[in-house]
């Protein structure tokens, strides 16, 4: 069977295509620029395009049809009719990549299944994946068009540390305040729960949702089982690192109001997602795809991310500015409570 990946170097795409790299039954293939191409594991074919540009990659295409077409870098109804005009006529199976952020927050329970309803008020990013799905699904029931829906949650692998707030240049620096006995800022009051996912649980997921009948015409979320509120998902690190956690909750209202004025859109990522307390039902995509299971818990995660990021210097990109607003955050409040 032959699969095209739309990406394919992500965290969530280069654990797939790993996992497909070693399977016989497959023959992966991945389409994007090239500008990471050495991270492009042996036997997986590339094709050098910017899936932006519909006419070079339909004459780069050519005749070549598929099983399955995964589509990880579309994020706008645009980008999903470009590719249905693109791969209608050549897979069996085209799987979009949207994202659990699409379900409303906080939903009726906290429990979350495929039917939880979808809409989210605080980030565009959110409202673009439901209205790519609602393109897609329309294309399914009206002329039969193969397309299964992936929604994952909060998924990290190797080179990131999951963590409720960051800047623009990742984790490191919460990771830095940490080993420097410095406070973090923890949104809410930490006891929120929130779900984890190691990028090769998911891709044992996903790859079982590729060439599987059953799921045409469907959505399937995919995320681990194990559910930590965000006081233990900053304790596992700190524990990890071998360090105090030294804990600054604060509200996450605040932090997304503050947090504007400096360019940060902490309401779409909190109050559009993490703040509340979530736990995933994966019932569905367990009987799609039986041997799916967390295999890496977060204290085992976590462990095999700092073991990378800390051997990889690249990895380690200061964030001057995320620092400064932290450290403007917790002056700011420390002086309300003395003012008060």
């Amino acid at each position: 069977m032959r699969a095209l990946f739309i990406g394919g170097t992500g965290t969530i795409s280069a654990a797939v295509v790993r996992r497909l790299a070693d399977d016989p039954d497959w023959e992966a293939w991945i389409l994007n620029r090239g500008n990471r191409s050495d991270e492009v594991p042996e036997g997986v074919r590339q094709i050098a395009a910017d899936i932006r540009g519909e006419d070079d990659v339909r004459r780069k295409l050519g005749d070549m049809t598929f099983d399955t077409v995964c589509e990880f870098v579309g994020f706008t109804v645009e980008d999903v009719e470009r590719d249905w005009r693109l791969f209608r006529d050549r897979t069996r199976q085209y799987i979009y990549i949207s994202s659990a952020s699409a379900y409303h927050k906080p939903a009726a329970g906290y429990i979350v299944t495929e039917g939880t309803t979808l809409a989210n008020p605080w980030w565009e990013y959110s409202r673009n994946k439901i209205a790519c799905e609602e393109f897609l699904m329309g294309k399914y029931r009206e002329e039969g068009f193969p397309v299964t829906i992936v929604r994952p949650s909060h998924t990290y692998g190797e080179r990131s540390v999951p963590v409720g707030i960051h800047g623009a240049n990742g984790s490191w620096q919460v990771l830095r305040r940490m080993l420097e006995g410095r406070p973090v800022l923890i949104p809410g009051d930490g006891s929120s729960l929130w779900t984890l996912t190691f990028s090769t649980d998911f891709a044992v997921g996903f790859t079982g949702l590729m060439g599987n009948r059953h799921a045409i015409g469907e959505a399937f979320q995919i995320t681990g089982d194990e559910a930590l509120t965000w006081d233990q998902i900053y304790s596992t690190i700190a524990d990890a690192l071998g360090v105090e956690l030294k804990a600054y909750h604060v509200a996450s209202q605040y932090l997304a109001d503050v947090g504007k004025k400096y360019g940060y859109d902490f309401a779409g990522s909190l109050l559009g997602d993490k703040a509340a307390s979530v736990v995933f039902d994966n019932a569905k995509l367990k009987r799609a795809v039986p041997e799916m299971r967390t295999a890496v818990p977060f204290r085992r995660g976590v462990r095999v991310a700092l073991d990378y990021i800390l051997s990889h210097p690249e990895c380690q990109r200061a964030d001057p500015d995320f620092d400064g607003f932290c450290d403007r955050v917790i002056a700011a409040l420390e002086a309300s409570k003395a003012a008060v």
